[in-house]
């Protein structure tokens, strides 16, 4: 048995992500794909546009053959920490042969040749490194200067920072490296529409997740981007009002701030005394949330770091508990969110080699996690209400709840 492992947010599941669940297969001769999917929260800290479990159908239906949540507190992180937590998730079913994953470069040695520098952190490229991040730069930023500074023959190769795959690419190689995996990385170099490309062109058969997203607000056909039946999936979703924007949570952001005003936030997961700061003196001039993160960007702090960390705070994800996660392996369980009927063999053989519980009922969990396992999953139950109940407020509908909606299998 051959099994590839996919690291997905699938927001919508378009074209280019059939075509590369196809690629994978073909070019590695797997068996079965394995989903690592990021659940009602992604990593630019925003809520999916439509629920995990309408992704995760897309998905299956799209050649899938088991989807896994990926807990928020990594969902919502970082690169480095989406891949510590993603790569953990596919590591500890015991399955996982490969991790496949696109980039803009698609040069896997060179891929594995910037991750190995970061990941040792050199004396000389660290001191380069601090020098731009006290000049004011940003992180991202800092780094690729300090790359191309300790290195000059990786000045080409130093742009492979630049690009968003390149970026989770080296970070999902790193956290291999850790972890001393027995997954072989694969990269499929990305084609077609760039990751944050916005529009799309009439008819287009490629298009970007974000090329997607503003097509929906607008009212204009996507549907050629998309695999039929993931359009019909979504278009079901927005006949229903389903789709869920950044600023439904405006006002639960705001009461939660305001409530924490004077104690300010730095309690909560990568919220510095100074951001905590900014946040408490600009909150004044809130109206919603989009708008309020652009009142709190500044030249070192990124607008995605910035909803990064107001998601973290709506959502009660805490410095100390993603500490007290990484002390038990970043993941203690695999929650199931679909399979295929014919991919049986595949959660098999899970049961047998995995190291963690996997979790298929919801109201199983209480009796087979305890501690930090079930502290997070509570957490995640919580998070997930959150979504739910913003929905069913703008839709007038009752909330899904997590104990009563069965798993996805096709």
């Amino acid at each position: 048995m051959i099994v590839n492992g996919i690291v997905a947010e699938y927001n919508p599941f378009h074209n280019g992500h059939i075509a590369h669940i196809e690629q994978s297969k073909n070019h590695t001769n797997a068996d079965y794909t394995v989903i690592a999917m990021s659940g009602n929260y992604v990593q630019r800290g925003a809520p999916a546009v439509i629920d995990k479990y309408t992704r995760t159908k897309m998905a299956l239906e799209g050649g899938a053959d088991l989807v896994l949540e990926l807990p928020t507190c990594y969902s919502t992180a970082s690169a480095e920490y989406f891949a510590c937590g993603a790569v953990a998730l596919l590591d500890k079913i015991g399955v996982v042969d490969y991790l496949s994953f696109g980039s803009e470069c698609g040069d896997i040695e060179v891929l594995r040749h910037i991750a190995s520098i970061l990941l040792e952190e050199p004396p000389e490229f660290s001191e380069y490194m601090q020098r731009y991040l006290k000049e004011g730069y940003t992180y991202p930023l800092a780094r690729n200067n300090a790359l191309i500074q300790y290195e000059n023959s990786l000045f080409d190769a130093a742009k492979v920072l630049e690009e968003p795959n390149n970026i989770l690419a080296i970070e999902y190689i790193k956290a291999l490296i850790r972890r001393n995996s027995a997954i072989t990385p694969f990269t499929i170099k990305r084609q077609g529409s760039n990751y944050h490309d916005r529009y799309m062109a009439d008819n287009a058969t490629t298009a970007s997740a974000q090329a997607i997203r503003e097509a929906i607000s607008a009212g204009t056909d996507f549907s050629n981007a998309m695999p039929e039946s993931a359009f019909n999936d979504l278009f079901d979703q927005i006949e229903a009002g389903n789709i869920i924007d950044l600023d439904d949570f405006s006002s639960m952001l705001y009461y939660k701030l305001l409530s924490e005003k004077n104690i300010g936030y730095t309690s909560y997961f990568d919220v510095s005394t100074a951001l905590s700061d900014r946040i408490a003196n600009k909150l004044g001039s809130f109206t919603s949330f989009k708008n309020f993160i652009d009142e709190v960007k500044s030249k070192d702090r990124t607008y995605t770091r910035i909803s990064r960390c107001l998601m973290h705070i709506l959502l009660d994800i805490t410095e100390r508990d993603v500490e007290s996660y990484k002390l038990i392996d970043f993941i203690p369980y695999a929650r199931v969110l679909g399979f295929r009927r014919d991919a049986e063999p595949l959660l098999s053989e899970i049961k047998c080699r995995s190291k963690i519980p996997l979790i298929t009922k919801v109201a199983d969990a209480s009796g087979i996690l305890y501690s930090e396992p079930w502290k997070m999953f509570r957490n995640e139950i919580k998070a997930n209400e959150i979504y739910y109940s913003t929905r069913a407020i703008k839709t007038c509908t009752p909330a899904k709840n997590e104990y009563s909606t069965p798993l996805v299998i096709i």
